[in-house]
């Protein structure tokens, strides 16, 4: 199968840049860790100039709790939905034998007090016969 150049679809991501890497990795030099902050509204990934109020703080945190929840639901119904299925359909595998025991024994013994009943009933008469 030879290879064709073609165009691929609008749609598709082409590669535009080549990037070139250089041959010997350039070794980082160690950066000493920032000390961290005693003030937890100033931990924020935010540009260093930028400070916030504690109620623009306190907003920013409703909204991310609120994003985070809605998540948060939306997986739970669904997981919590498949987690009591697979529940509901082993305790119902579980189920099956047993009520089949169950509902043999009870028809066995329903049966067996039919044909004894029937039996009593008809103790004296003969059974027919083409004589």
């Amino acid at each position: 199968m030879a290879s064709t150049l073609r165009t691929p679809p609008r749609f598709v991501p082409t590669l535009t840049t080549v990037l070139e890497i250089p041959a010997e990795p350039v070794p980082a030099e160690p950066e000493a860790a920032p000390a961290l902050p005693d003030d937890p509204a100033s931990t924020m990934a935010l540009p260093p100039a930028v400070q916030l109020s504690q109620a623009e703080i306190v907003s920013l945190e409703e909204q991310l709790l609120h994003r985070v929840l809605q998540r948060v639901d939306l997986s739970l119904e669904e997981r919590l939905s498949d987690t009591v299925s697979a529940a509901v359909q082993d305790q119902l595998d579980a189920m099956v034998p047993r009520l089949r025991n169950e509902i043999e024994a009870v028809l066995r013994a329903l049966v067996i007090e039919a044909m004894a009943a029937e039996l009593s009933e008809n103790t004296g008469s003969t059974p027919a016969s083409g004589a």
